[in-house]
């Protein structure tokens, strides 16, 4: 991807009201644009209190300008960000003119992500470190925003280095051979090829267990609440969420709508999606409700199939089953058991709990954690992305084969030596040394403007 190096200029904070808000501009060299914006050059790297005014030298606001001088600035090109009060109007009347002072200039509004993409093309940081700014923005919980901050440090990325540093110095080791061939018979013995590639089997092993870690940090789980009417589906969202966010009545058909809500458990973002109860019915309304419901069950990671344990025989089995993606999983959830006499018995594989009054609650938490892949007491020291972890598992098989063919014999050291390309080439993807533009295009037009 050749880089554009046209002058870009986008408001840099979120839409809304604050007390702050800025206007970042970046490009190769803005100098004469900063002079004709503001009436003077600004020193790099120091704050300037100043107006800032329109075409008719009325002032829009008050503010501070701040310079960065290339290439010590986050996107390795000059940059001007103008901070003054938050608000729309204010930021709406500074992006105009500094879009009609850089008409000139070639300036243009930026797009979603390019103020990053400048950065990694301008070799500021690499594709994984760029992915976790956006993660860090998105970030639902404590736990998220430390990894992603560790992942913006360059942790991951330096593991995955040393890592293909590794597989390098022991194919430079294989081609080396590959030119003699009377010695290929002694190079596996000679050169301890085997424990290195089992050295570095094993590393990548524990690079893919923490990236898993960090996936489902990421991630999370999907969960639909499933099941008739009444069986206490709104209840439990509420309880789970810890507030009363569900109607909750003795009504039949009181949902008509599913309501979503993010909770963690232990830093893990679950979407808990509420529906209506599943069930034949002539009201126009809710049958649209129970529609949605059997939509989002064919979504959903985890079907929470909720009855009531006071009357547990349910019609919805083979309906869900039927119904939910070969990847969901369904976890039948017996409610009200508070309601039950001590000697009545749970299916054997039924989860058994109270909305009501919280029994059973932590042992749903934690079957849902299971689920996830998440380790307790483990926290993952980065953020990854389902690309990340698909690229470490290519570069598992790569070496696996490379493994194979070292166990059978010295004559087949261009195999095993293709195979630790391959498996390099896999962990390039990650941060960015061989991915395909297209995917670069898709990584950073999901970032936010401005950023």
């Amino acid at each position: 991807m050749l880089l554009n190096s046209q002058p870009i200029v986008a408001i840099a904070t979120a839409p809304g009201r604050g007390g702050i808000g800025v206007v970042r501009v970046s490009g190769p060299h803005l100098g004469p644009f900063i002079f004709k914006l503001l009436g003077k050059n600004l020193t790099p790297r120091h704050a300037h209190y100043l107006p800032f005014h329109d075409e008719n030298a009325v002032a829009i606001d008050h503010g501070i300008a701040l310079y960065f001088q290339n290439p010590n600035s986050y996107t390795g090109e000059d940059i001007l960000e103008l901070q003054g009060h938050g608000g729309p109007a204010v930021m709406q009347q500074l992006l105009r003119r500094c879009l009609a002072v850089g008409t000139e200039f070639d300036l243009r509004l930026a797009d979603p992500g390019e103020f990053t993409q400048r950065a990694f093309l301008n070799n500021k940081i690499d594709l994984a470190q760029a992915e976790a700014v956006a993660d860090l923005i998105d970030a639902t919980s404590e736990a998220a925003a430390r990894a992603a901050a560790s992942s913006l440090s360059g942790i991951f990325s330096e593991r995955i280095n040393l890592l293909a540093t590794s597989i390098v110095q022991l194919r430079l080791l294989v081609e080396a051979t590959l030119d003699f061939p009377e010695e290929e018979i002694e190079f596996l013995e000679k050169y301890q090829a085997r424990s290195k590639l089992n050295s570095i089997r094993l590393d990548l092993d524990q690079i893919i267990a923490q990236s898993r870690q960090g996936l489902v940090l990421r991630e999370g789980l999907h969960v639909v609440l499933a099941g008739e009417p009444n069986v206490g589906k709104s209840s439990l969202l509420n309880a789970l969420a810890g507030e009363d966010l569900a109607i909750v009545t003795d009504i039949a058909g009181t949902t008509r709508d599913k309501v979503t809500q993010i909770i963690h458990i232990e830093g893990v973002p679950i979407t808990i999606i509420d529906t209506a109860g599943l069930r034949d019915t002539s009201d126009l309304i809710e049958s649209i409700g129970i529609s949605r419901s059997w939509n989002e069950i064919k979504k959903a990671d985890v079907i929470l199939h909720l009855m009531d344990a006071t009357k547990p025989t349910s019609h919805l089995d083979d309906k869900i089953d039927s119904t939910r993606s070969r990847q969901s999983i369904v976890l039948s959830v017996m409610n009200k058991i508070d309601l039950l006499d001590k000697t009545a018995t749970l299916p054997k594989e039924a989860i058994g709990i109270s909305a009501r009054t919280g029994l059973g609650l932590n042992h749903l938490k934690k079957k849902l954690l299971e689920i996830a892949g998440w380790n307790p007491g483990q926290e993952s020291p980065w953020l990854a992305r389902q690309r990340h972890v698909d690229a470490l598992e290519q570069a598992r098989m790569h070496l696996s084969l490379a493994h194979e063919h070292a166990a059978e014999s010295d004559r087949v050291l261009d195999l095993f030596a293709e195979e630790l390309r391959l498996a390099h080439d896999a962990l390039g993807n990650i941060t960015g040394r061989m991915t395909p533009d297209d995917l670069l295009g898709e990584i950073f037009s999901r970032f936010c403007i401005g950023k």
